[in-house]
């Protein structure tokens, strides 16, 4: 029998008019899995506002999927940063995935700017202030660059949610075992709400190897030998959608009650996995039942 779980798709705004067909493209091939919400990203410094904003907007009003924007507290003023949240929830946009975001000083720091939020958690609590707004928030199975100690993620999560965080959506990771560790971690720390596993299904390994050693993400030796195999047997999307079917069949049995998927606007193998998992699409459902 299928287990029943919580599902939620990630994409990034278009910058050009064959970005925005990949994203819609995307956005039609996953809504048939009846997701719980889809998120829409945003760009460092707030670079994508307005297309972010407008994106959320759309897929809000024309796929009745509840829909979540991301907001950082990157370059803007309280009173700037709060506008977008407003903007947000007169599109229908009631949730919002609340960042610090990445740091923009010298090395990467992040610095607050004038008049603005000194954080995720001032951020938080603003948003449960100015709107009570359904917030999610980031986690860090392997430790994030910027933490002190390896417990310092744990305590500042449990530090988002006392400040009014609803759940967490974890950092992709590729052991297993980092998110169940992490976890049993947080539930030791007194932590009770929702941490959503965050899943990448692999399209491109030379792209996904890249963008872990950017987030100081370990890469498993047994990992990069299969990705080097199945590419001399050119079977490097059938390893992936495996490898990623397994994983999340894993963290479902291990009690994760729901997946968040970073598609990177390419739902080809995020919607195989759904089917390799027994989520059936809309349409197929309708079909059984006419």
């Amino acid at each position: 029998m299928t287990r029943p779980f919580d599902l939620s798709f990630e994409f990034f705004p278009p910058k050009s008019l064959d970005g925005s067909f990949r994203l819609w493209n995307a956005v039609e091939t996953l809504q048939v899995f009846s997701p719980d919400f889809m998120s829409i990203t945003y760009g460092a410094g707030g670079s994508t506002r307005d297309l972010t904003c407008s994106a959320a907007g759309v897929i809000a009003k024309n796929y009745g999927v509840p829909v979540a924007g991301h907001l950082t507290c990157v370059d803007a003023t309280k009173e700037e940063t709060l506008s977008v949240a407003l903007a947000y929830a007169a599109k229908g946009v009631r949730r919002i995935v609340a960042l610090r975001g990445d740091g923009t000083g010298p090395n990467g720091a992040f610095v607050p700017a004038k008049d603005g939020f000194a954080g995720s958690l001032d951020l938080i609590r603003a948003l449960k202030d100015v709107g009570d707004f359904d917030v999610t928030v980031s986690a860090y199975p392997n430790r994030h660059p910027d933490a002190a100690s390896d417990s310092a993620d744990v305590d500042h999560l449990k530090a988002k949610f006392d400040a009014g965080a609803d759940r967490a959506i974890t950092q992709f990771f590729f052991e297993t075992e980092e998110f169940l560790r992490f976890r049993d971690k947080c539930v030791a720390a007194g932590i009770t709400k929702p941490i959503v596993p965050g899943v990448m299904p692999i399209e491109n390994w030379g792209k996904a190897r890249k963008f872990a050693k950017a987030c100081a993400i370990p890469i498993p030796a047994w990992l990069e030998e299969g990705f080097r195999h199945a590419k001399a047997a050119d079977t490097e999307r059938l390893f992936s959608t495996a490898l990623c079917a397994e994983t999340c069949d894993d963290l479902l049995a291990e009690g994760a009650t729901g997946l968040h998927f970073y598609t990177l606007n390419d739902p080809t193998l995020s919607a195989d996995v759904c089917r390799a998992l027994g989520r059936t699409p809309r349409h197929l459902e309708l079909r059984a039942t006419a």
